[in-house]
């Protein structure tokens, strides 16, 4: 269907079934936000208790961020063994490996889970985005692709209210895992209701030979993964460790409490949520690239603020804008990602340009921004990062060619 005529059609209603898809896929993509910023507001707990440095600190990061390039094997087979399958294998390996690192005995066995926990998330997000564009209606992809990474942030918002109270039980910064662990049991029996991609099912039924993973590398779809690894790349460099270090930043560098920041992080999470929820119905009314100016523009400038404001009150402020700019960019490249490719390579591209190539610096960053913490601060040092989005967005504006309520077909082909 032409672009513009279905921009003036009536969106399609969901079937029951995608409903319940879309709430699945909602709450198993909360754990993502959830476990993400509970490694950040643990980090000062564990630096104490384990006695590392701030380039230690950044070891540990990179270390655990190495689960999301191995994560890679396992999203390529979902255009092998099916999408329902590895979204079962990722859930079950994510639970399991989220409690186990409760009761990880020292530094290298937590670093080790969660890693693996990592991994299995990571596929498990992958895969949730992969679902979100085959199974939805095209004028509601956006939305729907917007919506689920929102969940993210709700589950960071969960997290950042919880920590402050399990680090004061018992069981310390452990039962931040060991609480997780809950839901996850709940979401595991949900998933037997779910079914297979009817996209993938059908590709399956026409496909007259097995492909390895390094089959994209054979086809002219080449040049366009690797360009979005570019893009994802650029991004992760400031989206990933503007949240993750700035726990470390505001109370090594500005002098908040442990209960200041928990508040800072509570408040930006739940200020942020509204536009984040809104980032997918933008990328619908505007389009993606308009979208991406928009979002990516705001994510440097948050960063460039959240890690040069002074007082609570301005850092809170900055806070906000810099979680919906790293949030809101998800959404973007999810949808950029999942649409610029055909069925039969929709897994392959995302493990390519998103969790092996477009990773690297996610796990690199880390050890490198360490590093210049131990000199100069943490503050200088995560405003260089804001250049990221910015080349990104470039890239994006120059190269791709806009999927605004295109069918999967008509999005993935090339021109």
């Amino acid at each position: 269907m032409n672009a513009s005529v279905a921009a003036h059609t009536p969106p399609v209603p969901l079937t029951p079934y995608q409903r319940k898809l879309f709430v699945f896929l909602s709450v198993a993509t909360f754990f993502e936000g959830y476990d993400f910023i509970a490694l950040s507001q643990i980090l000062p707990q564990l630096k104490q208790s384990m006695s590392l440095s701030e380039t230690g600190v950044g070891a540990l990061v990179a270390w655990i961020n190495l689960g999301t390039l191995i994560a890679f094997g396992l999203v390529g087979m979902a255009d092998r063994w099916g999408r329902k399958r590895l979204m079962t294998i990722t859930i079950i390996g994510y639970t399991v490996t989220t409690f186990a690192t409760g009761l990880a005995p020292g530094l290298y066995s937590f670093a080790l889970l969660q890693l693996l926990a990592r991994m299995f998330l990571i596929a498990e997000w992958a895969t949730s985005m992969v679902y979100a564009a085959e199974e939805f209606p095209a004028a509601r992809r956006g939305m729907v692709i917007g919506v689920i990474q929102g969940f993210s942030s709700l589950g960071a918002i969960v997290c950042a209210g919880l920590v402050p109270f399990l680090l004061h039980t018992g069981y310390g910064w452990r039962s931040v895992y060991l609480v997780g662990i809950f839901p996850l049991v709940i979401l595991m029996v949900a998933r037997r209701g779910l079914r297979e991609s009817s996209r993938f099912l059908e590709e399956v039924a026409n496909r007259k030979e097995k492909r390895s993973i390094f089959h994209i590398w054979q086809t002219p779809y080449r040049n366009r993964m690797l360009l979005l690894a570019m893009i994802w790349g650029l991004g992760y460099v400031c989206t990933n460790n503007a949240t993750t270090f700035w726990k470390q930043f505001a109370m090594g560098e500005r002098g908040l409490t442990d209960a200041q920041v928990a508040t800072a992080v509570a408040i930006a999470a739940v200020g942020s949520m509204p536009l984040v929820f809104a980032a997918g119905k933008l990328l619908d009314v505007v389009g993606r690239k308009p979208g991406a100016v928009v979002i990516f523009l705001v994510a440097s400038l948050g960063v460039v603020a959240c890690y040069g404001a002074h007082g609570f009150a301005a850092l809170t402020a900055s806070l906000t804008v810099a979680i919906f700019g790293a949030a809101a960019f998800m959404p973007v490249m999810n949808a950029l990602t999942a649409e610029l490719f055909p069925t039969s390579l929709r897994a392959d591209a995302f493990a390519w340009s998103n969790n092996l190539l477009g990773r690297i610096t996610y796990v690199v960053s880390p050890v490198l921004l360490g590093l210049g913490a131990s000199r100069f601060g943490w503050g200088p040092v995560l405003q260089l990062t804001a250049v990221g989005p910015i080349l990104a967005l470039i890239l994006i504006l120059t190269t791709l060619p806009e999927t605004k309520a295109k069918d999967l077909g008509e999005s993935a082909a090339l021109s």
